[in-house]
């Protein structure tokens, strides 16, 4: 038997797989070519650039409302005010004050979503560790609670949706030009006549919606004054603590939410070690075979359109002060009233899908796999959709079971920003427990 002289074979194996790696490092492998030329097919001619998104700091890279330039002074603002409980002064029943805010229906913990299938403001007890031990109050009668109607949809990722909320509904240009019918006096709807893009039409009309408020006196008594007064310098105490001015704060913090220090972004910019192969296969999918990219694309991997997928509404246990006939439920339709428009919901951006288990409009489907089998299957469970408002591209895509597993992969894990919790303030100016401050939920929260 031929013997080989170890200490001498083994620096030139050392050298050979070291040669190998730095050969890899700069050719890279068959995996990342196919995935960048792919990209590159389906960038618009914009490159890789087409699909990243700026850092949180650099302001003049990220997309904003011409009338609310971003500043960093009216972004720190905002990121108070978005998790500011002390903003609650106007709950139907004196045990709401002070225990709700934005976040407690867009939080960090379940990627900007709820945490539980149907989000809950005022009324809700109790928290868990992600949002899903939140329940109603027993004090509380449904109609009191502030529920959300349909799915809460994450807010994070905004900077690339003109028009916000499922039905787009808010925002008072782009998509949302020439309906103003339907901008109905004595509704949220009526904001969009400030002329404002989505998210600051959103913000400015939730703080109403949710019976949030600004009060002076508590802004005068906290370092809240000086954070106004640095974001809208030269205004006076009545002109600053208005909810028109804390939305437009709350939305400039919000087009800084981004995940952008998910895997598939540092791949993005160069880190081709960022992503696992299984990843890289479902991303290939994800642009290629399966072709997500025609409606999840940008850096947001979204889309302003509305489509038809014929998915179940919000129902089911734990679900309150809701039904089928309610106009959320008819998706873009039931903000235009036009027929075509019926069933039709915004197509949402990808991003931390993971981090709260409910996907779709209604919430009902459970895994970023389920969604993705269901588009792969193309079978309407909607019974009240009718053929028509279903989608065209709404067929068979032909995966295999390996296939819709890179591509759950790629979209679990690969889009997927492990550190949101880099948005949150370390505290607050009022020194309340965020993102929710009731005394069940700051127990939950390890917060006193």
């Amino acid at each position: 038997m031929r013997r080989f002289n170890l200490p001498l074979i083994i620096p030139f194996l050392s050298i050979l797989i070291f040669s190998c790696q730095k050969d890899e490092h700069e050719t890279g492998s068959s995996l990342d070519r196919q995935l960048e030329d792919i990209l590159l097919t389906n960038s618009e001619g914009n490159g890789l650039q087409f699909f990243i998104m700026p850092a949180s700091n650099d302001l003049a890279n990220i997309p904003q409302d011409p009338n609310n330039p971003l500043t960093l002074a009216k972004v720190e603002l905002g990121k108070n005010l978005y998790h500011e409980t002390g903003l609650a002064i106007n709950p139907h029943k004196p045990e709401g004050q002070y225990t709700y805010s934005c976040a407690s229906c867009h939080h960090s913990r379940a990627g900007f979503q709820a945490g539980r299938q149907q989000g809950i403001g005022e009324g809700g007890s109790g928290f868990g560790r992600t949002g899903e031990g939140r329940m109603p109050n027993s004090l509380y009668a449904v109609e009191d609670l502030d529920l959300q109607p349909i799915r809460t949809p994450s807010a994070m990722n905004g900077a690339w949706q003109k028009n916000q909320l499922w039905n787009g509904q808010f925002g008072g240009s782009y998509l949302n030009e020439g309906t103003q019918a339907s901008w109905t006096e004595e509704t949220p709807k009526f904001v969009n006549f400030l002329g404002y893009e989505g998210l600051e039409t959103q913000a400015i009309a939730g703080l109403s919606v949710h019976r949030m408020g600004i009060d002076e006196a508590f802004c005068n008594s906290n370092t809240y004054k000086g954070l106004f007064s640095e974001a809208f310098p030269g205004l006076s105490d009545h002109d600053l603590y208005t909810k028109e001015k804390a939305g437009l704060a709350i939305a400039a913090f919000e087009r800084t939410m981004m995940s952008n220090e998910a895997p598939f972004q540092q791949w993005l910019k160069g880190n081709k070690n960022a992503l696992f192969d299984e990843e890289k296969k479902g991303a290939i999918l994800f642009f290629g075979k399966a072709n997500c990219v025609s409606c999840h694309t940008g850096p947001a991997l979204n889309k302003m359109d509305f489509y038809g997928l014929g998915m179940d509404d919000l129902q089911g246990d734990g679900i309150y002060g809701t039904s089928v006939d309610k106009a959320e439920n008819r998706g873009r339709g039931g903000f235009t009233n036009n027929p075509e428009d019926d069933y039709k919901f915004k197509v949402p951006q990808l991003y931390n899908l993971k981090d709260s288990p409910f996907y779709g409009h209604g919430g009902n489907f459970h895994s970023v796999k389920e969604v993705i089998q269901y588009k792969n299957q193309a079978v309407a469970q909607n019974g009240r959709v009718p053929q028509s408002q279903i989608a065209d591209d709404f067929v068979p895509l032909g995966l295999t079971d390996e296939e819709i597993d890179q591509l759950t992969r790629f979209v679990e894990n690969a889009l997927y920003d492990a550190n949101l919790d880099r948005y949150n303030p370390s505290s607050l100016p009022s020194g309340f427990c965020f993102p929710v401050n009731d005394s069940f939920s700051k127990n939950d929260l390890g917060c006193n």
